[in-house]
């Protein structure tokens, strides 16, 4: 039975679901025990499995992602929590060298199921380091997966899916929309973890983005159908693989694509995505593939984010100048 629930909720169901199923589960973090997290998306999981199960952690990011490596070569499979996006610099060093590095470095007999969840993205009014988007950081270092879920529903499943990898999972929460409902089937047999999706049809233009931007997307589209312009609208879910195959299809449908993050475009992910829908798409294409992202800039602070952030008007800008080549 499907069942309406915040992105946070969802989360928070998925990993209950996880640590109910396989006692080798655990959570670790900042204030994810006793307080819930911050966002409380633990919320009431340490008071069911235990603290020995969801585990506060002193604040030590390094620590954090070090003691999950431990864990895993044991046998376990644990999901930490980076408390704020700004807040994974410490433990990067740790994640590129040897998270990422240990599979290939054993030669395939060393697994490393850990889930490394980030809150991440502006829109909530932070201070500094509490509103980054550092996916690109993470997508160019090989052995990590990189995935974000836009909804409630892809937040449930691809964190199941996520758990149950034995690769590394870096899982981009976009916090802007914990707060956002939609309906969870909890019994759905999910599609691939790093299958893009179509989430709405369209035949003049491809908006392709992940996370946070999805409903922004979504929200451009209604205003262009206003002015009779079709927008398809594609949900990438994951960051590293990308899925080009879906990105082709459907440029090859509109023949125009706009890359929308919120991460700055320089040497963004979109930068990527629009190199490789070149090579791909070249002879179908009817316009250069244009990007919407954050500036080349520290992130400012919360009076000023929203000039920082992709808006509306922004994206509409971006489809007015693809539609007029």
């Amino acid at each position: 039975m499907a069942e309406k629930m915040a992105l946070a909720k969802a989360i928070n169901e998925s990993l209950r679901r996880a640590l109910d199923a396989d006692p080798k589960v655990v959570v670790m973090g900042e204030d994810v025990g006793k307080l819930g997290g911050v966002f409380r998306v633990t919320d009431g999981l340490q008071k069911d499995f235990g603290e020995s199960r969801v585990i506060d952690t002193p604040l030590a990011e390094s620590g954090i992602v070090g003691t999950a490596i431990g864990l895993a070569l044991r046998g376990y499979r644990p999901v930490v929590e980076i408390q704020f996006d700004g807040f994974v610099f410490p433990a990067y060093d740790q994640i590129v060298t040897q998270l990422a590095k240990m599979h290939a470095r054993a030669l395939g007999k060393v697994k490393m199921p850990v889930v490394v969840r980030i809150p991440y993205g502006g829109g909530i009014g932070a201070v500094e380091h509490h509103s980054e988007s550092p996916e690109a950081l993470f997508a160019h270092v090989a052995g990590l997966k990189i995935v974000s879920p836009s909804n409630a529903s892809d937040a449930y499943w691809m964190m199941q899916q996520a758990v149950q990898s034995d690769d590394p999972v870096i899982f981009f929460e976009p916090k802007r929309r914990y707060w956002d409902k939609g309906e969870v089937d909890t019994e759905a047999i999910p599609g691939p973890l790093h299958k893009a999706r179509v989430v709405r049809e369209g035949t003049d233009l491809t908006l392709a983005a992940y996370g946070p931007m999805v409903k922004l997307c979504q929200e451009v589209a209604d205003a262009a159908a206003e002015e009779g312009r079709s927008l398809e609208v594609l949900d990438l879910r994951s960051v590293s693989p990308i899925d080009f195959d879906a990105v082709q299809a459907s440029v090859e449908k509109t023949r125009r694509l706009v890359v929308v993050h919120e991460a700055p475009v320089f040497f963004g992910s979109g930068a990527e995505i629009a190199a490789r829908t070149t090579e791909r798409c070249f002879y179908h294409l009817e316009a250069p593939v244009l990007r919407v992202g954050g500036y080349h800039a520290p992130y400012p602070p919360a009076r000023l984010e929203e000039s920082y952030l992709p808006d509306l008007d922004r994206v509409l800008d971006a489809v007015d100048r693809s539609l007029a080549y």
